[in-house]
Protein backbone atom coordinates (compact mmCIF):
# COMPACT_ATOMS: atom_id res chain seq x y z
CA UNK A 1 0.00 0.00 0.00
CA UNK A 2 1.38 2.98 -1.19
CA UNK A 3 1.07 6.19 1.01
CA UNK A 4 0.45 10.24 -0.21
CA UNK A 5 3.53 12.75 -0.28
CA UNK A 6 1.39 14.47 2.31
CA UNK A 7 1.23 11.45 4.49
CA UNK A 8 5.11 11.05 4.10
CA UNK A 9 6.15 13.96 5.59
CA UNK A 10 3.86 13.79 8.14
CA UNK A 11 5.10 10.07 8.69
CA UNK A 12 8.93 11.49 9.14
CA UNK A 13 7.66 14.43 11.05
CA UNK A 14 6.19 12.59 13.85
CA UNK A 15 8.90 9.99 13.58
CA UNK A 16 11.25 12.80 14.22
CA UNK A 17 9.75 14.36 17.10
CA UNK A 18 9.58 11.05 19.14
CA UNK A 19 13.61 11.14 18.29
CA UNK A 20 13.00 7.35 16.31
CA UNK A 21 13.43 6.61 12.48
CA UNK A 22 10.63 4.87 11.64
CA UNK A 23 10.76 0.88 10.06
CA UNK A 24 9.25 2.11 7.17
CA UNK A 25 11.05 4.69 6.10
CA UNK A 26 12.75 3.07 3.03
CA UNK A 27 9.68 1.66 1.83
CA UNK A 28 7.69 5.44 1.66
CA UNK A 29 9.86 6.12 -0.45
CA UNK A 30 7.73 5.84 -4.16
CA UNK A 31 10.38 7.01 -6.77
CA UNK A 32 14.36 6.20 -7.16
CA UNK A 33 14.42 10.27 -7.37
CA UNK A 34 12.18 10.73 -3.75
CA UNK A 35 15.81 9.25 -2.42
CA UNK A 36 16.73 12.54 -1.87
CA UNK A 37 13.81 14.23 -1.42
CA UNK A 38 14.48 15.07 2.60
CA UNK A 39 11.55 17.08 4.30
CA UNK A 40 13.63 19.72 6.36
CA UNK A 41 13.03 18.92 10.19
CA UNK A 42 13.89 20.87 13.22
CA UNK A 43 16.11 23.97 13.37
CA UNK A 44 19.50 22.18 12.97
CA UNK A 45 21.32 19.94 10.38
CA UNK A 46 24.65 17.79 10.75
CA UNK A 47 25.87 16.34 7.81
CA UNK A 48 28.59 13.45 8.31
CA UNK A 49 30.51 11.30 5.97
CA UNK A 50 33.88 9.17 6.74
CA UNK A 51 36.01 7.01 5.46
CA UNK A 52 36.35 8.12 2.28
CA UNK A 53 40.08 6.84 1.04
CA UNK A 54 40.68 9.83 -1.04
CA UNK A 55 37.93 8.38 -3.63
CA UNK A 56 37.43 11.86 -5.66
CA UNK A 57 35.43 9.93 -8.73
CA UNK A 58 32.76 7.34 -7.92
CA UNK A 59 33.75 3.75 -7.60
CA UNK A 60 32.05 0.15 -7.33
CA UNK A 61 32.28 -0.51 -3.63
CA UNK A 62 30.75 -4.55 -2.68
CA UNK A 63 29.70 -4.68 1.08
CA UNK A 64 30.74 -7.76 3.35
CA UNK A 65 29.40 -10.54 3.64
CA UNK A 66 31.04 -11.50 6.68
CA UNK A 67 31.04 -8.87 9.69
CA UNK A 68 30.64 -11.39 12.74
CA UNK A 69 29.54 -10.18 15.49
CA UNK A 70 31.06 -11.78 18.69
CA UNK A 71 29.52 -11.42 22.34
CA UNK A 72 27.81 -8.64 23.00
CA UNK A 73 27.91 -7.91 19.49
CA UNK A 74 26.07 -10.71 18.44
CA UNK A 75 23.05 -9.88 16.19
CA UNK A 76 23.45 -5.92 16.62
CA UNK A 77 24.61 -3.58 14.30
CA UNK A 78 26.83 -2.91 12.96
CA UNK A 79 27.57 -6.60 12.96
CA UNK A 80 24.45 -7.65 10.17
CA UNK A 81 24.87 -9.18 6.75
CA UNK A 82 22.68 -9.53 3.61
CA UNK A 83 19.49 -10.21 4.43
CA UNK A 84 19.52 -10.33 8.20
CA UNK A 85 20.55 -6.72 7.76
CA UNK A 86 17.44 -6.05 5.42
CA UNK A 87 15.22 -7.37 7.92
CA UNK A 88 16.20 -5.66 10.92
CA UNK A 89 16.23 -2.22 9.10
CA UNK A 90 13.14 -3.27 7.59
CA UNK A 91 14.51 -2.40 3.84
CA UNK A 92 13.09 -3.44 0.96
CA UNK A 93 15.06 -6.30 -1.12
CA UNK A 94 15.50 -5.08 -4.93
CA UNK A 95 15.82 -1.45 -3.52
CA UNK A 96 18.52 0.93 -4.63
CA UNK A 97 18.70 1.10 -0.53
CA UNK A 98 19.33 -2.71 -0.49
CA UNK A 99 22.16 -2.56 -3.37
CA UNK A 100 23.59 0.61 -1.48
CA UNK A 101 23.77 -1.11 2.31
CA UNK A 102 24.50 -4.84 1.24
CA UNK A 103 26.05 -6.96 -1.08
CA UNK A 104 23.03 -9.30 -1.94
CA UNK A 105 22.89 -9.19 -6.23
CA UNK A 106 25.71 -7.14 -6.53
CA UNK A 107 27.11 -7.37 -10.00
CA UNK A 108 23.66 -7.02 -11.45
CA UNK A 109 22.71 -4.62 -9.21
CA UNK A 110 25.78 -2.65 -9.91
CA UNK A 111 25.15 -2.46 -13.61
CA UNK A 112 21.58 -1.51 -12.54
CA UNK A 113 22.30 1.32 -10.26
CA UNK A 114 25.41 2.16 -11.59
CA UNK A 115 28.44 3.69 -9.52
CA UNK A 116 28.71 5.69 -6.05
CA UNK A 117 30.31 8.23 -4.82
CA UNK A 118 32.47 10.77 -6.00
CA UNK A 119 33.79 14.01 -4.71
CA UNK A 120 31.45 15.97 -7.52
CA UNK A 121 28.33 14.26 -7.21
CA UNK A 122 28.56 14.48 -2.92
CA UNK A 123 29.16 17.75 -3.43
CA UNK A 124 25.58 18.42 -5.46
CA UNK A 125 23.74 16.28 -2.90
CA UNK A 126 25.61 18.64 -0.17
CA UNK A 127 24.59 21.69 -1.76
CA UNK A 128 21.20 20.89 -2.08
CA UNK A 129 20.46 19.73 1.49
CA UNK A 130 22.35 23.25 3.08
CA UNK A 131 20.20 25.16 0.45
CA UNK A 132 16.58 23.49 1.77
CA UNK A 133 17.72 23.82 5.23
CA UNK A 134 18.63 27.57 5.13
CA UNK A 135 22.08 29.74 5.20
CA UNK A 136 23.80 28.73 8.16
CA UNK A 137 21.78 25.61 9.68
CA UNK A 138 24.04 23.21 8.57
CA UNK A 139 27.77 21.57 9.96
CA UNK A 140 29.57 19.47 7.76
CA UNK A 141 31.73 16.35 9.58
CA UNK A 142 34.44 14.27 8.12
CA UNK A 143 35.12 11.28 10.42
CA UNK A 144 38.81 11.16 8.71
CA UNK A 145 40.54 8.52 6.37
CA UNK A 146 40.22 11.34 4.04
CA UNK A 147 43.87 12.00 2.91
CA UNK A 148 44.83 8.10 2.12
CA UNK A 149 43.41 5.33 -0.40
CA UNK A 150 44.08 6.54 -3.71
CA UNK A 151 46.77 7.23 -6.10
CA UNK A 152 46.77 10.89 -6.12
CA UNK A 153 46.84 11.08 -2.41
CA UNK A 154 49.97 9.25 -2.43
CA UNK A 155 51.59 11.47 -4.97
CA UNK A 156 50.28 14.48 -3.48
CA UNK A 157 50.88 13.61 0.24
CA UNK A 158 47.01 14.13 0.83
CA UNK A 159 47.04 17.64 -0.32
CA UNK A 160 44.64 17.11 -2.95
CA UNK A 161 42.37 15.72 -0.41
CA UNK A 162 42.72 18.80 2.01
CA UNK A 163 41.67 20.99 -1.24
CA UNK A 164 38.79 18.62 -2.44
CA UNK A 165 37.38 19.25 1.44
CA UNK A 166 38.07 22.59 0.93
CA UNK A 167 35.69 22.76 -1.90
CA UNK A 168 33.35 20.37 -0.63
CA UNK A 169 32.89 22.58 2.48
CA UNK A 170 33.77 20.36 5.41
CA UNK A 171 33.67 22.37 8.92
CA UNK A 172 35.31 19.96 11.13
CA UNK A 173 37.09 16.83 10.94
CA UNK A 174 39.04 14.10 12.83
CA UNK A 175 42.29 11.69 11.51
CA UNK A 176 43.13 8.49 11.44
CA UNK A 177 45.56 7.30 8.22
CA UNK A 178 45.77 11.16 7.85
CA UNK A 179 48.42 10.14 10.41
CA UNK A 180 50.70 8.16 8.00
CA UNK A 181 52.00 11.24 6.78
CA UNK A 182 54.90 12.74 8.43
CA UNK A 183 54.41 14.83 10.98
CA UNK A 184 55.49 17.91 8.90
CA UNK A 185 53.39 16.95 6.29
CA UNK A 186 50.38 16.44 8.65
CA UNK A 187 50.40 19.86 9.81
CA UNK A 188 50.78 21.80 7.23
CA UNK A 189 48.03 20.12 5.82
CA UNK A 190 46.04 21.04 8.49
CA UNK A 191 47.13 24.73 8.06
CA UNK A 192 45.93 24.33 4.49
CA UNK A 193 42.49 23.07 6.21
CA UNK A 194 39.82 25.72 5.94
CA UNK A 195 37.89 23.82 8.58
CA UNK A 196 38.97 23.00 12.31
CA UNK A 197 40.77 19.83 13.46
CA UNK A 198 40.07 18.14 16.31
CA UNK A 199 40.87 15.68 18.64
CA UNK A 200 40.71 15.31 22.56
CA UNK A 201 43.08 11.95 22.44
CA UNK A 202 46.27 12.86 21.04
CA UNK A 203 49.33 14.59 22.96
CA UNK A 204 52.86 15.67 22.98
CA UNK A 205 54.97 12.70 24.39
CA UNK A 206 56.12 14.54 27.84
CA UNK A 207 59.60 13.44 27.37
CA UNK A 208 59.14 15.84 23.94
CA UNK A 209 57.39 18.60 25.04
CA UNK A 210 60.01 20.68 26.21
CA UNK A 211 61.73 21.32 22.68
CA UNK A 212 58.70 20.00 20.57
CA UNK A 213 59.78 21.55 17.53
CA UNK A 214 55.89 22.34 15.72
CA UNK A 215 55.12 24.07 18.77
CA UNK A 216 53.91 27.00 16.85
CA UNK A 217 51.05 24.35 14.68
CA UNK A 218 47.25 25.26 15.17
CA UNK A 219 45.65 23.36 17.83
CA UNK A 220 48.64 22.73 20.03
CA UNK A 221 48.36 23.50 23.96
CA UNK A 222 51.50 23.29 25.78
CA UNK A 223 49.73 23.19 28.96
CA UNK A 224 47.97 20.49 27.86
CA UNK A 225 50.18 19.08 25.67
CA UNK A 226 47.25 18.52 23.36
CA UNK A 227 48.78 18.29 19.43
CA UNK A 228 45.17 19.47 18.21
CA UNK A 229 42.13 21.81 19.37
CA UNK A 230 39.54 18.88 21.44
CA UNK A 231 36.51 20.58 20.54
CA UNK A 232 34.91 23.36 18.57
CA UNK A 233 31.56 25.25 19.60
CA UNK A 234 29.54 25.75 16.32
CA UNK A 235 26.46 27.82 15.86
CA UNK A 236 23.73 27.04 13.73
CA UNK A 237 21.45 29.61 13.87
CA UNK A 238 20.17 29.72 17.34
CA UNK A 239 21.58 26.66 18.53
CA UNK A 240 25.22 26.06 19.76
CA UNK A 241 26.59 22.73 19.30
CA UNK A 242 29.74 21.52 20.40
CA UNK A 243 31.69 18.70 18.30
CA UNK A 244 34.60 16.90 20.40
CA UNK A 245 37.20 14.90 18.28
CA UNK A 246 38.30 11.76 18.69
CA UNK A 247 40.65 10.40 16.58
CA UNK A 248 41.89 7.10 15.84
CA UNK A 249 43.36 5.55 19.52
CA UNK A 250 45.78 2.79 18.04
CA UNK A 251 47.69 4.74 15.52
CA UNK A 252 50.92 3.74 16.66
CA UNK A 253 50.45 0.56 16.66
CA UNK A 254 47.95 0.17 13.47
CA UNK A 255 50.48 2.16 11.74
CA UNK A 256 54.40 3.06 12.06
CA UNK A 257 55.12 5.72 15.00
CA UNK A 258 58.08 6.34 13.11
CA UNK A 259 56.00 9.21 10.88
CA UNK A 260 54.67 10.88 14.24
CA UNK A 261 56.96 9.34 17.12
CA UNK A 262 56.39 12.34 19.25
CA UNK A 263 52.53 11.82 19.73
CA UNK A 264 50.73 9.47 21.80
CA UNK A 265 47.09 8.44 21.21
CA UNK A 266 44.47 6.37 23.53
CA UNK A 267 40.92 6.06 23.62
CA UNK A 268 40.89 8.25 26.84
CA UNK A 269 37.89 7.61 28.38
CA UNK A 270 38.16 9.58 31.80
CA UNK A 271 39.61 12.69 29.54
CA UNK A 272 37.12 12.35 27.53
CA UNK A 273 34.33 12.83 30.36
CA UNK A 274 36.38 15.63 31.47
CA UNK A 275 36.04 17.24 28.30
CA UNK A 276 32.43 16.97 28.50
CA UNK A 277 31.93 17.97 31.41
CA UNK A 278 34.12 21.18 30.91
CA UNK A 279 32.75 21.73 27.72
CA UNK A 280 28.70 21.20 29.04
CA UNK A 281 29.94 23.56 32.12
CA UNK A 282 32.14 26.53 30.42
CA UNK A 283 30.23 26.70 26.95
CA UNK A 284 26.51 25.64 27.56
CA UNK A 285 25.95 24.12 24.36
CA UNK A 286 22.47 22.68 23.03
CA UNK A 287 24.14 19.88 21.21
CA UNK A 288 27.30 17.98 22.22
CA UNK A 289 28.44 16.08 19.73
CA UNK A 290 31.46 13.03 19.33
CA UNK A 291 33.33 12.98 15.68
CA UNK A 292 34.89 9.81 16.11
CA UNK A 293 37.39 7.24 14.41
CA UNK A 294 37.02 4.67 16.89
CA UNK A 295 35.26 1.78 15.56
CA UNK A 296 31.78 1.39 16.01
CA UNK A 297 31.99 -1.67 18.53
CA UNK A 298 34.26 1.30 20.53
CA UNK A 299 31.88 4.16 20.26
CA UNK A 300 29.46 2.00 21.50
CA UNK A 301 30.76 1.11 24.40
CA UNK A 302 32.43 4.77 24.72
CA UNK A 303 28.83 5.60 25.05
CA UNK A 304 27.86 3.59 27.79
CA UNK A 305 30.83 5.22 29.89
CA UNK A 306 30.76 8.47 29.17
CA UNK A 307 27.78 10.58 30.05
CA UNK A 308 26.62 13.99 28.73
CA UNK A 309 27.46 13.25 25.29
CA UNK A 310 23.92 13.58 22.36
CA UNK A 311 25.38 11.67 20.11
CA UNK A 312 28.87 9.90 18.26
CA UNK A 313 29.17 10.49 14.26
CA UNK A 314 31.54 7.40 14.35
CA UNK A 315 34.02 5.96 11.21
CA UNK A 316 36.78 3.68 11.17
CA UNK A 317 34.83 0.71 10.68
CA UNK A 318 33.45 1.41 7.14
CA UNK A 319 30.09 0.35 8.57
CA UNK A 320 26.63 1.95 6.86
CA UNK A 321 24.31 1.65 9.22
CA UNK A 322 20.71 2.85 8.13
CA UNK A 323 20.10 4.14 11.52
CA UNK A 324 21.56 5.00 14.65
CA UNK A 325 21.29 2.69 17.74
CA UNK A 326 20.70 3.86 21.10
CA UNK A 327 23.08 3.47 24.25
CA UNK A 328 21.55 4.44 27.85
CA UNK A 329 24.45 5.91 30.40
CA UNK A 330 24.45 7.33 33.43
CA UNK A 331 23.47 10.72 32.12
CA UNK A 332 20.75 9.20 29.85
CA UNK A 333 21.12 8.00 25.90
CA UNK A 334 23.16 8.72 23.15
CA UNK A 335 22.82 8.22 19.45
CA UNK A 336 25.76 6.32 17.51
CA UNK A 337 26.17 6.56 13.96
CA UNK A 338 28.47 5.05 11.32
CA UNK A 339 28.82 6.50 7.70
CA UNK A 340 29.91 3.67 5.42
CA UNK A 341 33.09 4.37 3.10
CA UNK A 342 34.44 5.45 0.16
CA UNK A 343 32.11 8.42 0.04
CA UNK A 344 29.48 6.28 -0.87
CA UNK A 345 27.15 7.41 1.85
CA UNK A 346 26.14 11.13 3.93
CA UNK A 347 24.72 10.86 7.01
CA UNK A 348 21.92 13.55 7.83
CA UNK A 349 20.73 13.90 11.31
CA UNK A 350 17.88 16.60 10.90
CA UNK A 351 17.81 18.12 14.91
CA UNK A 352 14.84 19.77 16.81
CA UNK A 353 16.23 21.82 19.55
CA UNK A 354 14.26 24.13 22.11
CA UNK A 355 15.22 25.74 24.83
CA UNK A 356 18.01 24.78 25.17
CA UNK A 357 17.43 20.93 24.99
CA UNK A 358 17.27 18.34 22.06
CA UNK A 359 13.92 17.52 21.52
CA UNK A 360 13.72 15.36 18.63
CA UNK A 361 15.32 14.12 15.86
CA UNK A 362 15.61 12.25 12.62
CA UNK A 363 18.52 10.42 11.01
CA UNK A 364 18.79 9.43 7.33
CA UNK A 365 22.02 7.82 5.62
CA UNK A 366 21.78 8.75 1.80
CA UNK A 367 23.78 6.50 -0.66
CA UNK A 368 25.25 8.56 -2.71
CA UNK A 369 24.42 7.18 -6.42
CA UNK A 370 26.43 9.17 -9.17
CA UNK A 371 23.89 8.44 -11.66
CA UNK A 372 20.63 10.02 -9.27
CA UNK A 373 23.13 13.31 -8.84
CA UNK A 374 24.66 15.03 -11.49
CA UNK A 375 28.41 16.44 -11.07
CA UNK A 376 28.54 19.84 -9.57
CA UNK A 377 30.76 21.44 -12.58
CA UNK A 378 33.55 23.11 -10.36
CA UNK A 379 33.92 20.24 -8.15
CA UNK A 380 34.84 17.80 -11.33
CA UNK A 381 36.91 20.55 -12.85
CA UNK A 382 38.96 20.16 -9.78
CA UNK A 383 39.39 16.74 -9.63
CA UNK A 384 40.08 16.07 -13.44
CA UNK A 385 42.90 19.02 -12.93
CA UNK A 386 44.13 17.11 -9.82
CA UNK A 387 44.15 13.68 -11.52
CA UNK A 388 45.48 14.90 -15.18
CA UNK A 389 49.55 14.66 -14.42
CA UNK A 390 48.71 11.03 -13.60
CA UNK A 391 45.79 10.25 -16.47
CA UNK A 392 47.77 8.13 -18.55
CA UNK A 393 49.96 6.31 -16.27
CA UNK A 394 46.57 5.10 -14.07
CA UNK A 395 44.69 4.46 -16.80
CA UNK A 396 46.78 1.76 -17.95
CA UNK A 397 45.14 -1.22 -18.65
CA UNK A 398 46.72 -4.34 -16.71
CA UNK A 399 44.21 -7.17 -17.40
CA UNK A 400 40.68 -8.03 -17.28
CA UNK A 401 38.47 -9.45 -14.55
CA UNK A 402 36.49 -12.68 -15.05
CA UNK A 403 34.72 -12.31 -11.31
CA UNK A 404 33.93 -9.42 -8.77
CA UNK A 405 37.34 -8.41 -7.58
CA UNK A 406 36.61 -6.81 -3.85
CA UNK A 407 38.23 -6.87 -0.14
CA UNK A 408 35.49 -5.75 2.00
CA UNK A 409 34.89 -8.76 5.02
CA UNK A 410 36.21 -10.47 8.08
CA UNK A 411 38.30 -12.66 5.42
CA UNK A 412 39.96 -13.19 2.42
CA UNK A 413 38.45 -11.29 -0.56
CA UNK A 414 39.57 -11.81 -4.13
CA UNK A 415 41.43 -8.73 -4.95
CA UNK A 416 43.13 -9.25 -1.32
CA UNK A 417 43.69 -13.21 -3.15
CA UNK A 418 45.24 -11.28 -6.31
CA UNK A 419 47.59 -9.18 -4.25
CA UNK A 420 48.65 -12.31 -2.55
CA UNK A 421 49.10 -14.38 -5.18
CA UNK A 422 51.48 -11.76 -6.97
CA UNK A 423 53.92 -11.84 -3.81
CA UNK A 424 54.03 -15.34 -4.07
CA UNK A 425 54.81 -15.05 -7.61
CA UNK A 426 57.10 -12.31 -7.45
CA UNK A 427 58.88 -12.77 -4.03
CA UNK A 428 59.37 -16.46 -5.10
CA UNK A 429 57.34 -17.62 -1.31
CA UNK A 430 55.40 -20.81 -0.40
CA UNK A 431 53.11 -18.38 1.82
CA UNK A 432 51.88 -15.08 1.24
CA UNK A 433 50.49 -12.58 4.33
CA UNK A 434 48.40 -9.26 3.57
CA UNK A 435 46.78 -6.25 5.82
CA UNK A 436 43.30 -7.03 6.07
CA UNK A 437 42.51 -3.25 5.39
CA UNK A 438 39.37 -2.41 4.67
CA UNK A 439 39.94 0.42 1.96
CA UNK A 440 39.75 -0.86 -1.58
CA UNK A 441 37.68 -0.52 -4.10
CA UNK A 442 35.57 -2.98 -6.34
CA UNK A 443 35.77 -4.11 -9.77
CA UNK A 444 32.82 -6.13 -11.48
CA UNK A 445 33.56 -9.30 -13.87
CA UNK A 446 34.30 -8.06 -17.53
CA UNK A 447 35.71 -4.59 -16.18
CA UNK A 448 40.14 -3.55 -17.11
CA UNK A 449 41.79 -3.73 -14.06
CA UNK A 450 43.69 -0.80 -14.27
CA UNK A 451 46.65 0.60 -12.71
CA UNK A 452 44.12 3.16 -10.67
CA UNK A 453 42.41 -0.14 -9.14
CA UNK A 454 45.38 -1.29 -8.45
CA UNK A 455 46.33 2.17 -6.64
CA UNK A 456 43.01 2.06 -4.56
CA UNK A 457 44.00 -1.26 -2.92
CA UNK A 458 48.04 -0.47 -2.10
CA UNK A 459 48.25 3.18 -1.95
CA UNK A 460 49.80 3.94 1.12
CA UNK A 461 52.85 5.71 2.73
CA UNK A 462 54.44 2.22 3.66
CA UNK A 463 54.03 -0.27 0.42
CA UNK A 464 57.45 -1.82 0.68
CA UNK A 465 57.74 -5.44 0.41
CA UNK A 466 59.47 -8.14 2.30
CA UNK A 467 60.85 -11.78 2.05
CA UNK A 468 62.40 -13.32 5.26
CA UNK A 469 61.75 -16.93 6.60
CA UNK A 470 58.77 -17.75 9.14
CA UNK A 471 58.30 -20.92 11.61
CA UNK A 472 54.85 -22.63 11.17
CA UNK A 473 54.87 -21.16 15.10
CA UNK A 474 55.31 -17.80 14.19
CA UNK A 475 52.61 -17.85 11.53
CA UNK A 476 49.92 -19.29 14.00
CA UNK A 477 51.14 -16.47 16.54
CA UNK A 478 50.65 -13.78 13.83
CA UNK A 479 47.53 -15.26 13.24
CA UNK A 480 46.03 -15.40 16.26
CA UNK A 481 47.38 -12.12 17.54
CA UNK A 482 45.06 -10.94 14.44
CA UNK A 483 42.22 -12.73 15.31
CA UNK A 484 42.11 -11.55 18.49
CA UNK A 485 42.63 -8.17 17.68
CA UNK A 486 39.12 -8.50 15.35
CA UNK A 487 37.19 -11.27 17.73
CA UNK A 488 38.04 -10.49 21.16
CA UNK A 489 34.39 -9.61 23.30
CA UNK A 490 35.73 -6.49 24.55
CA UNK A 491 35.47 -3.66 22.13
CA UNK A 492 39.02 -1.59 23.77
CA UNK A 493 40.79 -4.63 22.95
CA UNK A 494 39.78 -4.36 19.07
CA UNK A 495 42.16 -2.23 16.68
CA UNK A 496 40.60 -2.20 13.17
CA UNK A 497 40.84 -3.77 10.35
CA UNK A 498 39.95 -7.15 9.13
CA UNK A 499 42.02 -10.70 9.16
CA UNK A 500 44.75 -10.68 7.62
CA UNK A 501 44.93 -12.55 4.16
CA UNK A 502 46.87 -15.44 3.64
CA UNK A 503 48.12 -16.97 0.21
CA UNK A 504 49.08 -20.11 -0.48
CA UNK A 505 47.78 -21.52 2.67
CA UNK A 506 44.40 -23.02 4.28
CA UNK A 507 43.50 -22.88 8.43
CA UNK A 508 40.50 -23.41 10.07
CA UNK A 509 39.40 -20.42 12.49
CA UNK A 510 37.06 -20.51 15.89
CA UNK A 511 36.26 -16.63 16.02
CA UNK A 512 34.37 -17.47 19.69
CA UNK A 513 37.12 -19.09 21.22
CA UNK A 514 40.51 -17.49 23.57
CA UNK A 515 43.57 -16.12 22.07
CA UNK A 516 45.79 -18.82 21.07
CA UNK A 517 42.76 -20.94 20.48
CA UNK A 518 41.28 -19.63 17.54
CA UNK A 519 43.48 -20.78 14.69
CA UNK A 520 44.09 -24.62 13.60
CA UNK A 521 44.67 -27.20 11.09
CA UNK A 522 47.20 -24.65 8.82
CA UNK A 523 47.95 -26.45 5.89
CA UNK A 524 49.48 -25.25 2.45
CA UNK A 525 47.91 -25.65 -1.08
CA UNK A 526 49.09 -29.05 -1.67
CA UNK A 527 47.70 -30.53 1.73
CA UNK A 528 51.16 -30.44 3.47
CA UNK A 529 50.56 -29.54 7.10
CA UNK A 530 52.28 -26.31 8.70
CA UNK A 531 54.89 -27.90 11.36
CA UNK A 532 55.21 -25.05 14.37
CA UNK A 533 59.21 -26.04 13.96
CA UNK A 534 59.64 -26.08 10.29
CA UNK A 535 60.96 -22.63 8.22
CA UNK A 536 58.53 -21.11 5.39
CA UNK A 537 59.37 -18.66 2.82
CA UNK A 538 56.72 -15.55 3.60
CA UNK A 539 56.39 -12.60 1.50
CA UNK A 540 54.44 -9.63 2.32
CA UNK A 541 53.99 -6.02 2.75
CA UNK A 542 53.37 -2.76 5.30
CA UNK A 543 55.52 -3.81 7.74
CA UNK A 544 54.72 -1.07 10.65
CA UNK A 545 57.95 -1.53 13.28
CA UNK A 546 60.85 -0.63 10.09
CA UNK A 547 60.45 -0.08 6.79
CA UNK A 548 61.00 -3.48 4.88
CA UNK A 549 63.42 -3.31 1.77
CA UNK A 550 61.11 -4.68 -0.86
CA UNK A 551 59.74 -3.11 -3.84
CA UNK A 552 56.44 -1.52 -3.71
CA UNK A 553 53.73 -3.47 -3.51
CA UNK A 554 52.25 -1.80 -5.82
CA UNK A 555 54.41 -2.53 -8.80
CA UNK A 556 54.51 -6.50 -7.62
CA UNK A 557 50.82 -6.44 -8.27
CA UNK A 558 50.81 -4.32 -11.25
CA UNK A 559 53.25 -6.86 -12.87
CA UNK A 560 51.36 -10.15 -11.91
CA UNK A 561 48.63 -8.51 -13.57
CA UNK A 562 49.93 -7.37 -17.09
CA UNK A 563 51.60 -11.29 -17.71
CA UNK A 564 47.42 -12.66 -16.89
CA UNK A 565 45.67 -10.64 -20.07
CA UNK A 566 42.56 -11.99 -17.98
CA UNK A 567 42.61 -12.66 -14.45
CA UNK A 568 41.80 -16.38 -13.49
CA UNK A 569 42.06 -16.82 -9.40
CA UNK A 570 42.59 -20.91 -9.09
CA UNK A 571 41.82 -20.51 -5.65
CA UNK A 572 40.68 -18.35 -2.49
CA UNK A 573 42.80 -18.85 0.29
CA UNK A 574 39.70 -18.10 2.75
CA UNK A 575 39.10 -20.27 6.19
CA UNK A 576 37.43 -22.67 7.39
CA UNK A 577 34.99 -21.43 10.15
CA UNK A 578 33.78 -23.05 13.47
CA UNK A 579 31.47 -22.39 16.08
CA UNK A 580 29.81 -19.36 13.86
CA UNK A 581 26.74 -21.36 12.59
CA UNK A 582 23.77 -19.28 12.57
CA UNK A 583 25.96 -15.48 12.72
CA UNK A 584 23.78 -12.98 11.54
CA UNK A 585 27.20 -11.75 10.04
CA UNK A 586 27.30 -14.48 7.70
CA UNK A 587 25.88 -15.20 5.02
CA UNK A 588 26.89 -17.18 1.47
CA UNK A 589 29.80 -18.28 3.45
CA UNK A 590 30.70 -22.12 2.25
CA UNK A 591 33.31 -22.98 4.83
CA UNK A 592 31.40 -23.09 8.05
Amino acid sequence: MSISRREFVKLMGLAGAAGLTPSSVFAARKQPSDLYEIPKFGNATLLHFTDCHAQLNPVYFREPNVNLGIGHGYGKPPHLVGHKLLEYFHIKPGTPEAHAFTYLNFVEDAHRYGKVGGFAHLKTLIDRLRASRGEGNTLLLDGGDTWQGSATSVYTRGKDMVDACNRLGVDVMTGHWEFTYLEKEILDNIKRFKGDFIAQNVSVREDALFDYQYADSPGFDEDSGLVFKPYVIKKLGEVRVAVIGQAFPYTPIANPQRFIPDWTFGINDEHMQAVVDEVRAKEKPDVVVVLSHNGMDVDLKMASRVSGIDMIFGGHTHDGVPAPSIVKNKGGKTLVTNAGSNGKFLGVMDLDVRGGKLRGYRYRLLPVFSHMLPADKAMQAYIDKVRAPYKDQLGEKLAVADQLLYRRGNFNGTFDQIICDALIEGQDAQIALSPGFRWGTTVLPGQNITMDHVMDQCGMTYPETYRREMTGADIKNILEDVCDNLFNTDPYYQQGGDMVRVGGMDYVCAPTEKMGKRISDMRLNDGAPVEAGKKYIVAGWATVSSKAPGRPVWDLVADYLRTRGTVSIKKVNTPKLVGVKGNPGLEDYLKV
